[in-house]
């Protein structure tokens, strides 16, 4: 995410400039990038060093962000844990939907994920394994799946009206680069199955050793998500996904919609 740090472009509607640069920062931190320093977070950004550093020490005096004495590298501070938990606890959906997922989870042998999206990624807010599972969980609550490569994702996109679905492919477009166009082709590829299927399919593309299959769920409030289950490729095939597990996921997230008021597209 860059930023603008001309003042004169910085204000848009209500927005307050100073309040979204420090947003921006607390974003660059990933499950792949926990520890930055002061040039990276410029970099990320694209906010001179000076702001950034102003902006972090504001975020380190909230609890949002600590600093290494030492390294003077930045990484996330106990204060976000405390806004993350509240935020989950408000979601009653997880309560209704972890009793349901679970027995997915046992019936298929994989592992069963409710996300919802957050800009050009999916943010699990619910994961459930079976309990003979051996492996090691890739994802869990908080994880972030991208968009454009995830069956979380897809089925997300696919709920959307044709034109904001259009308005999400090219951000993704902007976002990706040169990747830009393959992974708007894998997209679009799984949106015309879901047409056709009910659900949407990520064989092997955003884990390479990784297939899982996914469908949208729309909250009591209009609020769009997705349910998505899969695991190892040898053991969740394509053809797998397709004739077992997708029907079962398909099934799961209509009782769940009616459960809590929701709808599946």
């Amino acid at each position: 995410m860059v930023i603008d740090e001309n003042p004169k472009d910085a204000p848009r509607g209500d927005t307050v400039s100073a309040l979204e640069r420090g947003v921006a920062v607390l974003r660059c931190f990933t499950e792949t990038r926990r520890v930055l320093t002061p040039t990276e977070l410029a970099r990320l950004t694209g906010v001179p060093r000076p702001t950034v550093t102003r902006l972090a020490g504001t975020l380190v005096a909230l609890g949002l962000m600590k600093q290494d004495p030492v390294t003077e590298a930045y990484m996330l501070g106990p204060g976000v844990v405390s806004l993350a938990r509240v935020f989950l606890a408000g979601l009653d959906v997880r309560a209704i939907a972890r009793p349901r997922m679970a027995e997915l989870a046992e019936a298929t042998g994989g592992a069963v994920y409710l996300a919802l999206p957050d800009g050009l990624d999916m943010v699990l807010i619910e994961a459930c394994r079976p309990r003979a599972s051996m492996l090691a969980p890739r994802l869990d609550v908080g994880s972030r799946a991208p968009i454009a490569t995830s069956a979380l994702g897809r089925a997300y996109a696919w709920s959307l009206p044709a034109p904001q679905r259009e308005a999400l492919l090219e951000s993704l477009r902007l976002a990706r680069g040169v990747d830009g166009e393959a992974a708007e082709a894998g997209l679009r590829r799984a949106v015309a199955e879901a047409d056709r299927l009910g659900w949407c399919l990520s064989a092997g593309e955003f884990h390479r050793e990784i297939n899982t299959v996914a469908v949208p769920l729309i909250g009591p409030g209009g609020e769009p998500m997705a349910l998505n289950c899969g695991g190892a490729a040898f053991v969740f095939t394509p053809e797998r996904l397709r004739d077992e597990v997708g029907p079962k996921l398909v099934e799961m997230a209509k009782a769940l919609a009616a459960d809590i008021g929701g709808s599946v597209p």
